[in-house]
C-alpha cells in the first residue's frame, strides 16, 4: 500500500507542479472501492510505523475496511508515489521505495484466522464475486 502525492493542478509533470496533495493509493483505493461497494472488505499488509502508515491505516478503517491483518514496521516506511497526468495524457510516475514496508512483510506476520474467515466465507456462498453479499 502506498500513499499518491498528485500536483495540485492538473495537466503539468512533477517538475512543474507547484505542489502536491497527499492521497491513499494502489490497494487502498481497491479495497475501499469493495468496502464502499456493500462487500466486506479487508486488508493485509506491512505499513510504516509513522505519521503516514497510520493515516492510511486510518482511512481504510473510515471506509469500513477491516485492518486486522495491518501490521507496522518501525525501521521501515511506507511506500509513497509521485504521480500525474500530463497535458498530453502521458502518466508520469517516481516512487520512493529503499524497501518500503510493504515489500518487507514476512510469512509469519500473515493474520491466518482473517484469511480463513474469508475462505469460510466463500465456501458458504456469501462472497465470490464483488459485489455480492
Amino acid at each position: 500500500m502506498l500513499i499518491d502525492f498528485v500536483p495540485t493542478v492538473s495537466g503539468v509533470s512533477l517538475a512543474e507542479a507547484p505542489g502536491f496533495l497527499k492521497a491513499p493509493g494502489g490497494a487502498a483505493n481497491v479495497t475501499i472501492a469493495v468496502a464502499r461497494l456493500g462487500s466486506k472488505a479487508a486488508f493485509i499488509g506491512k505499513l510504516g510505523d509513522h505519521e503516514f502508515g497510520h493515516m492510511l491505516a486510518g482511512i481504510l478503517k473510515e471506509n469500513g475496511v477491516i485492518g486486522d491483518g495491518i501490521n507496522f514496521d518501525k525501521g521501515a516506511r511506507t511506500a509513497l508515489v509521485f504521480v500525474t497526468l500530463k497535458a498530453d495524457g502521458d502518466r508520469e510516475f517516481v516512487f520512493y521505495r529503499n524497501p518500503s514496508a510493504d515489500m518487507l512483510l514476512q510469512p509469519e506476520e500473515l493474520n491466518l484466522e482473517l484469511i480463513r474467515s474469508v475462505r469460510r466465507r466463500r465456501r458458504k456462498g456469501k462472497g465470490g464475486r464483488m459485489g455480492r453479499r
